[in-house]
C-alpha cells in the first residue's frame, strides 16, 4: 500500500460509528422541514490553508447516504490549497446531503488538521536530513486514518501497533532491572528478525544500550547539546530518534543536532481540526 494510500476496511468501521453516532434513529429536523424529493447542489470548501486529508470518506458517507447523488472530488488528499478552494461538488437528495453533512465535515476537519500540522513540522525541518515520525499517542479507533493523515502531510508512521517492533522504554527498564538487561533480553527472545529500539534519557543508557546491542535508539527529552554528544558517540551506526518536549519552535535545532529521525505526539494527539464548510449552491 503507496503513502496516500487508505484501506477501505479502516473507512468503513470509522463511518459505522460516526453515522450510528450522530444519526441515531433519524435526522429529524430535516425530515421535518426539507420536502420531499427536494433535491441540491452544494460545495464543500476550505475556508483556511490547509493540507487536504478525509475526501475518500466523505465519499463513503455520501455514497450511503445519498442515493444516486453526483459527488465530484476537486482536490485530492494530501494537495496544499488556500482558503475559498473548493474541495467537493455534490448534487442530489437535499434530505441525504443535509444528514451526511456533519459526519463528513467532522472526519475531514479532524484529518485535515492532522496532515495540516504534519505538514508545518515537515517544513521546519527540510533540508536538514532528519524525517519527522508519528507516535501512537491517537485517538483510540482513529489510528490508521490518524497517521493516514501524518503520510498525507509528509510524515512518516512509527509503529501502527504494539507487534510492529520492540521500543524499551522507561517503565520496561525499571522492571527488567536496567536498559542493559532489557535489551539483552529482548535480543535473545525468539520474535524473528525484528527492530529493538531502546529509549534513552541519558549518555550513560546510550552507551549501554548501545553496547547490549540495541538496533536503534530514542533519546528521550535532551537538549540539542546531549543530543550532539550522542550522535557523536553513534557515529552512524545505528539509527537515533529524537523525542519529547518538541515543539514547532525547537524542532529545528534538534533536527541539525544530526539525529536520523524526531517522533512527535502532537501531531496525531492536538491538532486543532481545520475550518471547512459546506455550502448550498442551489436548491
Amino acid at each position: 500500500m503507496d503513502a496516500l494510500t487508505i484501506d477501505p476496511a479502516d473507512i468503513k468501521a470509522v463511518v459505522d460509528a460516526a453515522l450510528a453516532e450522530d444519526i441515531g434513529q433519524g435526522d429529524l429536523t430535516t425530515r421535518a422541514t426539507v420536502p420531499a424529493g427536494a433535491q441540491l447542489k452544494a460545495v464543500v470548501a476550505a475556508r483556511q490553508q490547509m493540507i487536504v486529508c478525509g475526501m475518500p470518506v466523505v465519499e463513503e458517507v455520501i455514497g450511503r447516504l445519498v442515493s444516486g447523488a453526483d459527488l465530484v472530488i476537486e482536490i485530492a488528499d494530501g494537495t496544499l490549497v488556500e482558503d475559498g478552494v473548493v474541495l467537493a461538488r455534490i448534487e442530489g437528495a437535499a434530505e441525504g446531503v443535509l444528514t451526511a453533512e456533519r459526519t463528513a465535515l467532522n472526519v475531514l476537519q479532524f484529518l485535515s488538521g492532522i496532515a495540516t500540522m504534519t505538514h508545518s513540522y515537515v517544513k521546519a525541518i527540510e533540508g536538514t536530513g532528519a524525517t519527522l515520525l508519528d507516535t501512537r499517542k491517537t485517538v483510540p479507533g482513529l489510528r490508521n486514518l490518524s497517521k493516514y493523515a501524518v503520510r498525507c502531510g509528509g510524515g512518516t508512521n512509527h509503529r501502527m501497533r504494539l507487534d510492529d517492533g520492540i521500543l524499551i522504554k522507561d517503565n520496561h527498564v525499571a522492571v527488567a532491572g536496567g536498559i542493559d538487561v532489557a535489551v539483552r533480553q529482548a535480543k535473545s527472545a525468539d520474535l524473528g528478525d525484528i527492530n529493538v529500539q531502546a529509549e534513552c534519557d541519558t549518555l550513560d543508557q546510550v552507551r549501554e544500550a548501545f553496547e547490549a546491542g540495541a538496533n536503534s535508539l530514542l533519546l528521550d527529552n535532551m537538549e540539542p547539546e546531549r543530543l550532539r554528544q550522542a550522535v557523536q558517540f553513534i557515529d552512524g551506526r545505528i539509527p537515533l530518534e529524537a523525542s519529547g518536549g518538541v515543539s514547532l519552535e525547537t524542532i529545528r535545532s534538534i533536527a541539525e543536532t544530526g539525529v536520523d529521525f524526531i517522533s512527535v505526539g502532537a501531531i496525531t494527539q492536538r491538532a486543532p481540526a481545520i475550518d471547512i464548510g459546506l455550502d448550498i449552491a442551489w436548491t
